[in-house]
Order: C-alpha cells, then sequence, then structure tokens
C-alpha cells in the first residue's frame, strides 16, 4: 500500500468546460474523492488549456485518472480526441502504465455507452488499468425517468453511481482492493416493457 495519500488527476474533457453537465460530475467526484486523495483537476477547453507538453507535468505527477466527457454525435468531444492524439507517443510509458482510470461521459439521451467502452479501451492501450466499476454514462433521459418513474429507473446509471465510481478508483490507486458495486437488476432484466399494441 502506498505510504502517501494518491494523487488523482480529474481531467475536463468536455467542450462546455466548466459550465457544463461533465463539470457538475467533476465536482461531485472531487467531493467524493477528498478525502481519500489529493487532486489536481484540469479542463480542456479554456482558452489557456496548454498544449499536451504542458499537460503532461500534472499528467506524470499523477497516480490515478479520472476523465469525464459530453457525447458528440456518439463520440467524445473534439478536445478529448486531440488530448488523446496528442498523448499516442505517449503509450505504453510510465505516464499511463498501471495507473487506474475511471472515466464519466454525460449524454443528452443516447450514445454514451458506446463512448464509455471506445474511452476505457483507449486508456486500456495507452497502458492505463481500469478498477471494477469505474465507468459511468450518465443521461438526461436516465435523470427524467428517475424523477418520474423511479421503479422503472432502477436499472439505469444514476447521479449515485458516481460514489462507486470513486470509491473503486480511490480503491486502485490506495493499492487496495475492498471494491463496491452498485445495484444491479437481477429479477427483471429480462422483463417485458414493451406494449404489443
Amino acid at each position: 500500500m502506498p505510504s502517501r495519500r494518491p494523487r488523482i488527476l480529474l481531467l475536463n474533457a468536455s467542450l462546455a468546460g466548466d459550465s457544463g453537465n461533465t463539470a457538475v460530475l467533476i465536482a461531485r467526484a472531487r467531493r467524493l474523492l477528498a478525502r481519500r486523495a489529493t487532486l489536481a483537476t484540469l479542463t480542456l477547453s479554456t482558452p489557456d488549456s496548454p498544449a499536451f507538453a504542458g499537460l503532461r507535468p500534472h499528467l506524470e505527477k499523477a497516480d490515478a485518472f479520472l476523465i469525464g466527457t459530453g457525447t458528440h454525435w456518439d463520440s467524445w468531444s473534439s478536445v478529448l480526441q486531440k488530448f488523446l492524439e496528442d498523448a499516442t507517443p505517449a503509450e505504453g510509458t510510465a505516464l499511463w502504465l498501471g495507473k487506474p482510470a475511471a472515466c464519466v461521459v454525460t449524454e443528452h439521451s443516447v450514445g454514451g455507452k458506446g463512448v464509455l467502452s471506445r474511452l476505457q479501451g483507449v486508456l486500456v492501450t495507452l497502458g492505463c488499468t481500469l478498477p471494477p466499476m469505474s465507468g459511468l454514462v450518465l443521461s438526461r433521459a436516465a435523470v427524467l425517468a428517475a424523477q418520474h418513474a423511479p421503479k422503472a429507473a432502477d436499472d439505469f446509471w444514476c447521479a449515485d453511481d458516481l460514489r462507486i465510481v470513486c470509491h473503486n478508483l480511490a480503491e486502485a490507486a490506495s493499492g487496495t482492493r475492498r471494491w463496491k458495486t452498485w445495484p444491479v437488476d437481477r429479477d427483471d432484466f429480462a422483463g417485458r416493457w414493451l406494449d404489443p399494441k
């Protein structure tokens, strides 16, 4: 187990920057992680955001990462795309190798799960590790469903699931393995919900 608090970098890669939905999730994650880690936050879409060379020292210092993005035409943001392209020469180096990563994706209605899966795949290819249940897609549709049909929305990702993502990221960054899981529908997942009429 590390002799010091792990350093976790929260990377807001949303086009809306500090004013969007992803920023809300990053701020919540910051509060959830603050007791267990030393945190730094970077926003890629600000006018004064440095090029990759300027971001590199922050990435080098980090023991783990939490990356957030919105969903844009079934993909992540253009600023995240540029970041990943610029990160390519560091693939398989100590910048990434073995460092735990978590991802939070916001979406209006659809497309976010594909973004999450692809982003996790890229992070693993760069050299990161993925703790269990370390990815979350929060959609406007799921938030509305939870407000209007809570029972029906039980098996949707919700804002409370961010606690699990942050807990498992902190566990991995600390070298411990006390994993948690979010609720899973084990009874009605195969239930028929479409009216045949």
